[in-house]
Order: C-alpha cells, then structure tokens, then sequence
C-alpha cells in the first residue's frame, strides 16, 4: 500500500511540473518562478548567450530578431554539369586491338597456360644440345664443323615436329 501513496505523489508531481511549463509556454507564468529562474537569482549580471533559430520561426516577437534570414539554395546546376563532363569517357577508338576482337580458338585458354611450362622446356632441351656438342668435342670423335652440323639438324627436327605439330591442331 505504501508504493501506491509514491505512486500518487509523484503523479501529482508531475502534473504540477506540467502545469508551470504549460503557464510559462503561454507567458501567464510570470508570477511563477522556473528552476532555471532561481539557478541564475545569483548570476543577473551574466549574459546568457542569445538563440540563433535556423530552423523553425519563433512565435515571439521578441525573439524573431534573432531569426536568421532565409537562405536563398545556391545553383547546383553548374557544379552538376562540371562533374557530368568530367565523368564523360573519351573515345578509346585507338586503343581497340584487332587480336582481341577475333574469335580465337577452343584451346587458347589451354595453349597460354601451358606457354610457361614449354619455355622451361625448350631451354632445358638447348642446354642438353649444348652439352652433348661439348661432350663430342672432348671426345674428338667428330671436328668442330660436323659437331655443329649435327646440332642444327637436331634443331630443324625439332622445328619440323613442331610444325607438324601444329598442323595436326588446325
């Protein structure tokens, strides 16, 4: 029973707190003293800082002179059409590659990752060319001249595998 009396009174509080906003708001609450009234009883010499009303239109008249002027909207027009002409794309007519407008074949995607792997290859099989040609010279079996004979008919070999190769491709 004793929380229903708090309850009571601070409902009447708050209905009395109610009403003096209510009084002051209409300006008949002269006689009654805010809370902020009685904070500042000590401090009448201060200056209060005056409000600035961007937003809305006092009902006052004394505060409308504190009322900013209304604000006229710059033009965006023009910083609109600048960003718009600087986003415009020049023309890319020159950089258009022929080779990437053709239709290639099923296997390129196969034939470029596998690149790498031949190169690898085609380097290693030049260096165990160039070694056998150096083992036959040590050897002196053959002169210097069929060594190299011998060495660029294996290569044209290898070039005409190649090609047959490829023709088997196509």
């Amino acid at each position: 029973m004793a929380e229903v009396g708090q309850l009571e009174d601070a409902a009447l509080k708050r209905k009395e707190r109610l009403r003096r906003m209510r009084q002051r708001a209409e300006g008949d609450g002269e006689g009654l003293e805010a809370p902020d009234a009685k904070r500042s009883a000590g401090n009448e010499n201060e200056m209060l800082p005056k409000p600035v009303f961007r937003s809305y239109k006092p009902q006052d008249e004394n505060l409308k002179e504190n009322a900013l002027p209304q604000m006229i909207p710059s033009k965006v027009e023009e910083h609109v059409k600048d960003h718009l002409e600087a986003a415009k794309p020049e023309p890319v007519v020159d950089e258009i590659d022929l080779t990437n407008l053709a239709p290639r074949k099923p296997d390129w995607d196969l034939k470029r990752d596998v690149a790498k792997k031949l190169e690898k290859l085609e380097r290693r099989t030049q260096r165990a060319i160039a070694e056998l040609i150096r083992d036959r010279l040590q050897a002196g079996k053959e002169d210097l001249a069929t060594a190299v004979n011998a060495s660029a008919e294996v290569m044209q070999k290898v070039g005409d595998d190649a090609d047959d190769d490829d023709d088997e491709e196509n």
